[in-house]
């Protein structure tokens, strides 16, 4: 994955038998209790199956990893993007405005809200929030890069003067790097530290409960009462994160009703639930892309003609087939539904060209074997397919592909490594961005990189670079020359391929038919916004 997509660590289950009685359960409140109204009793507690480890940081500053699908709960933004309706909409802020070419913007802040430490927020707060951010430099922080100073004329109002036009509103509802917190929460102790210790000061629906880290139960958030947006409707009062692995027991913790909702299960297992009654099914198009990137720097594939060979020499039709319905064929790099995204750029299989070029550069069927190492995320079942698809593909044209399946931290390391002899030829791992915009892909993935962070192909190409800087900074004031130069630069990506797009994740849900209001939003990857859900409502 990256960062998860890449660096979502593979949790260790711990303590199996403690966590299995403190898991979820059934547990009802009346929902006139603490943070919730009305009479009725309802089920309050919702619990999320996760494959991987939730908290890897707890800093809203750096954090760039599996934590999301919790922070997105406890902390908010100034706005959010609405995937149904593709445009930005209130959130902190409740109102917005820019001069015309989109280098100045003001930011009303919404009356009444108050962080989990008990202060109220104020425009000096969001100034904090993200100057702090921007000073750490961690994670998304790049999303600020347009940002030349911030003011806070009156308590409510918050005024961005930029080094040139930049598309604030979408940026500032990036699901990484734009969360508003209590800067002053720590008191007097370091505040990167106070967080580190598993701290939290955001200022969304829920808060936290208690964290006990590499357990199978390893987080829980309660309610905050005085969330601004109130809480008079019947709704969740605690939010469960439990660590499952395997999809298998996944599976058979939502058929027992251990879990409400599972985060991602294997084809086979999300089609038995099909007709089961006490379950939902959904299926739901991601911005989630899984990309193949290729050593440009080192090896084999240091040669065009090679990696061109290898995109021509994967079945993706065969591994749509196989992933039966989890995917579909990728154009470009960017996804569908997203601005910037091509229409005509699916790589295809073409063994004879594939040969060809093989034979020019000395290999192929009738001359010199090549291997190569591919790596993939261990115990994801789609990359570990993939990956054994591109072999069996490969070795038709004299290609050996060894495949290994390794820890994130392990892969990363390799990938990374300043020994260019230790790094992998082809990384597995998924891409997807920081907000609404294909910049995400470019910046992370495409962008010159020495020494190489997220930039695994180790590809340079310093006129892309300048294109890609200028295609965002057109975002705002001429999107439709900007979404035509972000076409244009993954023409050169097909052409030069530092990377193989190989398909486009879709999510296919499985969750409890006990409440309404479920929306897949795939500018939040595998968020639940458990807030926005009503108990009871099928």
């Amino acid at each position: 994955m990256r960062r998860f997509g890449a660096m979502r660590l593979l949790a260790v289950s711990a303590a199996m038998s403690l966590a299995a009685a403190a898991c979820t359960g059934s547990s009802t409140t009346p929902t006139g209790g603490d943070a919730t109204g009305g009479d009725a009793a309802i089920d309050t507690n919702f619990t999320m199956a996760t494959t991987s480890e939730v908290m890897v940081s707890w800093d809203p500053a750096d954090s760039y990893s599996n934590e999301v699908i919790a922070m997105q709960n406890m902390y908010q933004t100034l706005t959010r993007y609405d995937s149904e309706t593709q445009e930005v909409v209130p959130s902190l802020a409740s109102s917005w405005e820019s001069n015309d070419d989109g280098t100045e913007w003001t930011f009303t802040i919404r009356d009444g809200v108050t962080f989990h430490s008990g202060r109220a927020m104020t425009s000096k707060d969001v100034k904090a929030s993200i100057e702090r951010t921007m000073e750490i430099g961690g994670g998304a922080a790049y999303i600020w890069g347009a940002v030349k100073s911030i003011e806070t004329p009156d308590p409510t109002t918050v005024a961005f003067t930029l080094k040139y036009s930049s598309p604030l509103d979408l940026i500032a509802s990036a699901d990484y790097a734009a969360y508003i917190y209590d800067t002053e929460a720590a008191g007097d102790q370091d505040l990167a530290k106070w967080f580190a210790d598993g701290n939290e000061a955001g200022t969304g629906p829920y808060m936290l409960d208690s964290w006990d880290q590499g357990a199978d139960v390893e987080l829980r958030l309660k309610a905050f009462p005085d969330y601004w947006g109130g809480w008079d409707d019947a709704r969740y009062q605690n939010v469960i994160f439990r660590v499952v692995p395997e999809a298998t027991t996944a599976a058979q913790l939502l058929r027992s009703g251990e879990v409400t909702w599972v985060e991602r299960m294997n084809p086979q297992l999300w089609e038995s639930f099909q007709d089961d009654p006490n379950v939902t099914t959904t299926t739901t198009a991601s911005w989630q892309t899984l990309l193949a990137m290729l050593n440009t720097a080192d090896g084999p594939l240091a040669d065009q003609k090679v990696r061109q060979a290898v995109m021509a020499g994967i079945d993706y039709e065969g591994m749509m087939q196989a992933l039966q319905g989890a995917a579909e064929p990728l154009s470009g790099v960017v996804p569908p539904g997203l601005w910037g995204h091509p229409e005509d750029l699916y790589p295809t299989h073409d063994p004879e060209t594939a040969t060809s070029l093989l034979n020019e550069a000395g290999y192929g069927p009738d001359g010199e074997s090549m291997d190569l190492e591919l790596t993939y995320l261990n115990g994801d079942s789609d990359e570990q397919l993939v990956g054994t698809l591109m072999k069996s593909n490969l070795a038709d044209l004299n290609v050996n592909v060894d495949v290994r399946g390794m820890q994130w931290t392990a892969q990363w390391a390799k990938g990374k490594s300043s020994n260019v002899d230790e790094r992998q030829d082809i990384f597995l791992f998924y891409w997807w961005p920081d907000y609404a915009d294909p910049y995400s892909w470019f910046i992370n993935l495409f962008h010159t990189e020495d020494p190489p962070f997220f930039n695994l192909s180790y590809y340079s190409n310093p006129q892309l670079d300048q294109q890609m800087e200028e295609a965002e900074k057109l975002a705002a004031s001429d999107r439709e020359r900007s979404t035509e130069m972000f076409g244009d630069m993954q023409s050169t990506l097909y052409d030069e391929v530092p990377s193989v797009s190989l398909y486009t994740q879709t999510y296919q849900r499985a969750m409890l038919n006990t409440f309404g209001g479920y929306v897949d939003n795939p500018a939040y990857p595998n968020v639940v916004s458990v807030y926005d859900l009503t108990p009871g409502a099928a």
